[in-house]
């Protein structure tokens, strides 16, 4: 099996991370001798924001109020994943990247750089209501119902313009997946559209 790329993008709580796990099981199951390198932007920024640097501080404060970081930050923290960690023979999945239209081209640079052709995008999606039943009742301690207002606004301001550089792309395989089902469901639905099963 060829090494493969993958985006996965939807609203807060749509379930991309526990989707990620499954898919990388499955991949594992399909060729154990190809490992997965899974970036997860929302984890790298959770990790920079405990530092003490003035950006760090800045960043956190973006953070706090629920805001969006700027693309260079962003760019910045899946981009030192792939230098520091990335092999060259390893499936690459991203979980929160992209969420704004620039950093869809920055991250469609990395993709010639490593040779994958034809990255697959899956969209998981769910209504904004669902996002918030969902986030208020994982309680987090950033889920406040006005944390996770301003989320789905920007999602809508900034995120959507990024899915409509890949929906319709020919560069891309764009796959919409109905996330108001099961997690077994919506497994089921990814895998058979990858071409999995």
């Amino acid at each position: 099996m060829k090494p493969q790329a993958f985006i996965f993008i939807g609203r807060s709580g749509c379930g991309k991370g526990t989707q990620v796990k499954l898919l990388m099981e499955i991949l594992a199951q399909k060729d154990p001798s190809l490992e997965s390198l899974y970036v997860q932007t929302g984890q790298e920024f959770r990790q920079f924001i405990q530092g003490e640097t003035f950006t760090q501080k800045k960043s956190k404060e973006i953070y706090d109020a629920g805001g969006l970081q700027p693309e260079f930050l962003t760019v910045d923290m899946w981009g030192r994943v792939l230098i520091e960690k990335y092999k060259g023979d390893q499936h690459l999945i991203f979980d929160g990247t992209p969420r704004k239209l620039h950093e869809a081209g920055a991250l469609h640079s990395c993709f010639g750089f490593y040779g994958f052709d034809k990255p697959w995008v899956i969209n998981i999606d769910i209504s904004n209501a669902e996002s918030k039943k969902r986030l208020l009742a994982r309680k987090r301690f950033d889920d406040t119902e006005e944390e996770i207002t301003k989320r789905l606004e920007w999602y809508e301001t900034d995120v959507e313009p990024a899915l409509g550089y890949y929906d319709g792309n020919p560069k891309y395989t764009f796959l919409k997946i109905s996330g108001e089902r099961s997690v077994e469901e919506i497994h089921a639905d990814i895998v058979k559209r990858l071409g999995l099963v």
